[in-house]
């Protein structure tokens, strides 16, 4: 049985000894607890098969809601992403880092196991200093929020290890995530945008940047291109 480990990583210059456990524990095919400009997440080595199942297993989820993909930097999404829209760049320039995840074409290349994505990848760029920390480490991270399915989302490390207990090695303590509301999803696999989750950033504000459709709505028409894109929020 894991012995997990609560560890603080809330001033940079004294975080070194958290990254690096967690870095050994996800190369180890173990879990990790981040934090995020969102909600707290689970995290597991995005190439570490095995490890992707033990996430969806802490989380009580089958392999038909596959896990989202954390990366450190917009330069990853070709990585992992086939022929990305212009629609896409436009939206993660304003938006990344921060609360928007955009599901893409997967690169049909890579040596992962996500789940049952169909050939799709939902990728994110975290707008959280210590996130971005271990995710330069580590390379992409299948990250799901860190809560059992069906319970609330996790905004503190006590309230992760509360739900997910010793199926998690190293639990990354932040204090409470800034955000508090699940990302944004756009989905983009099947020509025009289209809303999946309603979340941290604004339908509206997504729309000031490119047409996005709503689940039960048209997809706008193109807003005049003089107009200047909306600031980030805070995720």
């Amino acid at each position: 049985m894991t012995t997990p480990r609560v560890m603080d990583c809330t001033d940079p210059s004294t975080w070194g000894p958290a990254v690096d456990e967690s870095v050994n524990a996800l190369g180890r095919g173990e879990l990790v607890v981040l934090p995020t400009d969102t909600v707290y997440g689970i995290a597991a080595d995005a190439f570490a098969p095995a490890a992707v199942a033990a996430l969806l297993a802490a989380k009580g989820r089958g392999r038909q809601m596959p896990p989202p993909v954390l990366v450190s930097d917009v330069r990853t999404l070709d990585g992992i992403c086939d022929e990305v829209p212009q629609a896409v760049r436009d939206l993660v320039e304003v938006f990344w880092p921060g609360g928007l995840t955009v599901i893409c074409r997967a690169q049909p290349s890579l040596a992962w196991d996500l789940g049952e994505t169909r050939g799709t990848v939902a990728v994110r760029v975290p707008d959280h200093p210590a996130a971005l920390a271990l995710l330069r480490r580590t390379g992409p991270l299948a990250v799901s929020s860190a809560n059992r399915t069906g319970m609330p989302a996790a905004l503190t490390a006590h309230e992760a290890a509360d739900q997910l207990g010793s199926s998690v090695r190293v639990y990354l303590d932040a204090g409470r995530a800034p955000g508090g509301v699940a990302s944004t999803i756009v989905d983009a696999t099947s020509g025009d945008l289209r809303l999946v989750r309603a979340g941290a950033v604004a339908l509206a504000d997504l729309r000031a940047v490119t047409p996005v459709a709503d689940l039960d709505q048209p997809v706008q028409p193109r807003p005049d291109p003089s107009r200047p894109a909306p600031e980030q929020g805070a995720g």
